[in-house]
């Protein structure tokens, strides 16, 4: 990895780290950043990691001591695929990559109406929408209305129902995305009209965020650069 490319990572981490910080305050758990790494000493909400390291060479025993293994669940975001964390009773849930996009890229508009989620009612919508009938809408709650580096970015059919969507998180020097979804067509439906909301609301920031597999290539394909591995670890026999 160029050094340019770990500093992208770096950003990106950092920023994943925060987001996952107002994910898990907004349901009760208080994390806490450390010179290596976010961790949180309690089970964080569904999808989100319990540790996310922040620089490369991580202690691994430090990193586990800091989090809670005896309840089920527990994981820890590797930033840099970097860690081996089985003898510690880990196995590795998936591989992913950090993307960047620069801040000067133009995007292109969608034809679907975009806007910020002001109010409980829309936010309720959208995570209506992102989950589509999974039956965890209940994880993002009206409490991220209240951070004033969150915004939830929800792409609005001619009806004026919700169907596509994004969550931005602003950082010092990047902005986050993710859950990028659109209910028809994926995110090559999603990307344009998320990327042009980005644009308008943070010209000067360059994008980060991190994919895998079919989203990953999506990506790509939307002008961003894979710039760095990332594994994603949980507990062997858990959650």
């Amino acid at each position: 990895m160029t050094t340019s490319k770990q500093s992208l990572s770096q950003a990106a981490a950092r920023n994943n780290a925060e987001w996952c910080a107002v994910m898990s305050r907004t349901h009760g758990v208080a994390g806490e950043f450390g010179a290596q790494a976010w961790a949180a000493p309690a089970r964080t909400p569904l999808y989100y990691p319990d540790a996310v390291t922040l620089v490369p060479g991580a202690d691994p025993a430090a990193l586990v001591a800091g989090i809670d293994t005896a309840v089920p669940g527990a994981s820890v975001k590797d930033s840099f695929a970097d860690l081996d964390l089985t003898e510690a009773g880990f196995q590795v849930l998936l591989d992913a990559q950090w993307i960047h996009r620069p801040a000067d890229a133009p995007a292109n508009p969608s034809g679907l109406v975009w806007d910020v989620a002001g109010d409980p009612d829309v936010l309720r919508a959208w995570a209506l929408a992102w989950d589509n009938g999974g039956g965890n809408a209940d994880l993002f709650r009206p409490a991220l209305l209240g951070d004033p580096d969150t915004f939830v970015l929800a792409g609005r059919s001619a009806e004026g129902r919700v169907v596509a969507g994004a969550v931005a998180s602003r950082s010092d020097q990047v902005v986050g995305v993710s859950n990028v979804f659109a209910l028809d067509g994926g995110p090559d439906t999603a990307w344009p009209g998320v990327l042009d909301m980005l644009h308008q609301l943070f010209p000067a920031l360059p994008v980060v965020g991190y994919e895998h597999g079919d989203d990953l290539a999506a990506a790509v394909r939307h002008g961003f650069e894979p710039v760095g591995g990332l594994r994603v670890w949980i507990h062997a026999g858990q959650g």
